[in-house]
């Protein structure tokens, strides 16, 4: 017999592993995060997989099932805890023992038996807007993209066009742009909650040719939210919102991924706006897309560090899916010439879009399209940030459809799969696997929810890391899970599995790497908060 799930052990074991949190940032601040790198890391998805759990309390209040699910998770998560602190409780800043006082809920709710009793993800507790938003864009997955998704992954094809039209006549595109501004967005927590679930549901159907088409139109709407004229605002964010012009991210450098204060691409004044000059690389979608949102460097002066680069909107002809060089014509106040060259980068999943790394000579932009005009120079790696921020919480719902769709895949698999005389699904083992799976998903899932309702209120910002961190990591073990359960199936081309466990694989390094993100971001304003709170 198996235990009953009690929901303020839970909430205890979870105080218990933040307090060990807490400790450890304690002695980040003391000697610095740089100083003490693998600890401030580890101590990041610790924060995280917290974050997570106590995310997980008010639905475990919902129902038997959901308090199982999320006495489960909190166990997993203590427990890993535990496991990294072990042998190292100097170095946490912690007595030995310090989470004995969780011993009895760990030895409960990880017991196998209880894991294994799990047998489904759990219900969403979405609202009705919710639930038809959720049946609505899995009815487009089920129907448009599941079925061409493995072609286009095995012969690392394009994305169709009536892929793009179809998820713009559904208002895919404007899901987070005011209406305005001839979006669907009417603000509030129904705006993020929604992107989160059709997110979701687009990326079960196809992480490269679902989920991710609609990440980078709500990077540039944020970005144009953040810091546009009214203007800019008014020309460019119903033309997203229709998919009339679509756009692709150019941030990233050779030599600068996530430390994007040295950037080196060039933007330098022209008669009628800007020639760009330097190259872009992981640029994804770069040639289908109609403009690119490009961060350069405005000011010569590189002392100045982020506080010298400006975001512009850069336009451009669609190229070939499998590279492009175009030579810009002398029209609309080009002055002719400019040079863009984009070379593909061969990747081993997430494919449909393309990323590239992209050579500008001379490139012009007109000086309208210099983000915020006047006043948003030197202003644009603030307005990357209001873009990014969003897209973590995005990540993450691209990952937690990549997890659900390799749970499915898997629980079928192992229903349908006999060995030495039965289904694999009646093993214990595969049972506590698959128990396990779900778990993490819907916590995962809640967590977003969460996320959403603050990101809605202006608030969130380090909550959108913490999902990022915790959500991405967490896709690749489930999807590794799935493929194990295929057995040597799930090595094969023959069966989806495998396409999810290496588009699983990116989801922690695009949109934030997570090293940059756990040590860069999260510990710094853990310390921070550490350092700010009253003696």
């Amino acid at each position: 017999m198996t235990a009953t799930p009690d929901l303020a052990a839970a909430a205890d074991a979870l105080d218990a592993a933040g307090a060990v949190v807490d400790a450890a940032v304690g002695v980040l601040a003391r000697d610095g995060i740089d100083a003490r790198q693998v600890l401030a890391y580890e101590a990041a998805h610790a924060a995280a997989a917290v974050a997570t759990g106590r995310g997980l309390l008010d639905y475990g209040a919902k129902g038997d099932l959901e308090a199982a699910i999320t006495c489960a998770f909190v166990a997993d998560a203590v427990g890993d805890l535990a496991g990294k602190v072990f042998g190292r409780e100097a170095e946490w800043g912690v007595d030995a023992g310090a989470l004995d006082g969780t011993r009895g809920f760990l030895a409960a709710y990880r017991d196998p038996a209880f894991l294994a009793a799990i047998d489904q993800p759990g219900p969403r507790h979405l609202d009705d807007d919710f639930e038809l938003v959720q049946d609505t864009f899995r009815r487009f997955a089920d129907k448009e993209l599941a079925p061409i998704a493995e072609h286009i992954h095995r012969t690392n094809g394009d994305i169709p066009e009536e892929i793009i039209s179809g998820l713009a006549e559904l208002g895919a595109f404007g899901l987070s742009i005011p209406v305005d501004y001839g979006g669907y967005g009417e603000g509030g927590e129904g705006e993020y909650i929604g992107m989160v679930v059709a997110t979701e549901e687009l990326s079960r159907g196809s992480l490269g040719a679902g989920g991710s088409l609609i990440t980078r139109p709500e990077i540039l709407a944020r970005a144009l939210l953040a810091g546009g004229t009214e203007e800019q605002k008014h020309e460019w964010l119903p033309r997203l919102a229709s998919a009339e012009v679509m756009n692709a991210v150019a941030v990233t450098e050779p030599d600068y991924g996530s430390d994007v204060a040295g950037v080196k691409v060039t933007a330098t004044p022209t008669d009628g706006g800007w020639l760009v000059n330097g190259v872009k690389t992981w640029c994804t979608f770069g040639a289908r897309a109609d403009v690119l949102l490009l961060l350069a460097r405005t000011d010569p002066d590189r002392t100045k560090g982020h506080r010298g680069l400006s975001m512009f909107i850069a336009p451009k002809p669609r190229g070939d899916g499998h590279g492009f060089e175009i030579v810009q014509d002398a029209v609309d106040g080009a002055p002719g010439g400019g040079k863009m060259e984009g070379r593909p980068i061969d990747t081993i999943g997430y494919r449909g879009m393309h990323s590239y790394e992209i050579a500008l000579e001379d490139w012009f932009v007109p000086a309208a399209n210099l983000i915020g005009l006047d006043e948003g120079q030197g202003r644009g790696f603030y307005y990357q940030m209001a873009g990014f921020e969003n897209g973590r919480i995005q990540t993450a719902a691209r990952a937690l459809g990549v997890m659900q769709a390799a749970y499915e895949a898997a629980r079928q698999y192992a229903l349908d799969r006999s060995v030495f005389g039965q289904p694999i699904a009646e093993y214990q083992l595969t049972q506590a696997k698959l128990g396990r799976m779900a778990v993490v998903i819907q916590a995962s899932r809640q967590f977003a929810y969460v996320v959403a309702r603050l990101m809605a209120k202006g608030e969130g910002r380090m909550e959108a890391s913490l999902i990022k961190a915790y959500v991405c990591k967490a896709a690749e073990w489930v999807t590794r899970e799935a493929m194990q359960i295929h057995g040597g199936m799930g090595y094969a081309e023959e069966y989806d599995v495998s396409r999810y466990f290496v588009d699983a694989r990116v989801l922690s390094i695009f949109e934030g790497a997570d090293e940059t993100l756990c040590i860069k971001v999260i510990a710094r304003a853990l310390v921070a908060a550490h350092d700010a709170a009253p003696a």
